[in-house]
């Protein structure tokens, strides 16, 4: 067995290029400055996501095919929060309240026709959410990854990764840049989660449902 065999398969870090009038996005940004990293052992390839609807699902379809990665992170940004938010569950769902980039807006309309309602995040949220306390970054674990083209890659990444039981793979929402959340605070933050995910046998139980 030569040595490229036997190298352990690569971390999939995935960003969104920018959206709409803005010149860049937070989300790519920060996943970029840690491609090519070797975490735990495994190597970072990073690839960027457009903001559309299908375009999205397909670009990331092509990239999990060619790296057969065995951890999976997606991230996109929330502008409205302030915190990096670990997404729990993905619904079947497109209901665009805007236009994406290619100008398609979708309302009511299932991200795989005849999918599930639902899929859990296989990544260690809890041990994850600790992780990232513990180096004074504030984070959430999220109930909602929203309804435009982060919950519709989050969707498709679980759906296709639905009986491959050995990749884990979630989602992670990224707050704005701030004077808080500068890009080598967001960057550390998805390498502490990609270190914890790699690392982390069994999930930390502990509390972080939401209350309403």
């Amino acid at each position: 067995m030569n040595a490229s065999r036997r190298r352990p398969r690569p971390v999939l870090l995935t960003g969104f290029g920018p959206f709409a009038d803005a010149a860049s996005n937070p989300s790519i940004e920060a996943a970029r400055a840690l491609d090519d990293a070797v975490i735990a052992g495994h190597q970072v390839v990073v690839r960027e996501l457009p903001v559309e609807f299908g375009v999205a699902r397909e670009a990331l379809r092509r990239a999990l095919r060619e790296l057969r990665p065995a951890l999976v992170l997606c991230t996109g940004l929330a502008a409205s929060r302030d915190a990096v938010s670990l997404e729990r569950v993905a619904i079947n769902l497109d209901d665009a309240r805007i236009p994406d980039n290619a100008g398609r807006q979708p309302v009511d309309v299932p991200v795989v026709r005849g999918g599930p309602a639902a899929y859990f995040s296989t990544l260690p949220l809890k041990a994850m959410l600790a992780a990232l306390r513990a180096a004074g970054i504030p984070a959430e674990v999220s109930q909602t990854a929203g309804t435009f083209v982060c919950n519709h890659v989050f969707y498709a990444l679980m759906h296709r990764l639905r009986r491959n039981r050995g990749v884990r793979a979630g989602f992670v929402h990224l707050p704005p840049l701030s004077g808080e959340f500068t890009l080598p605070v967001l960057e550390r933050a998805l390498r502490i989660c990609i270190e914890t995910a790699l690392s982390t046998a069994c999930d930390a139980r502990i509390a972080a449902g939401a209350v309403d």
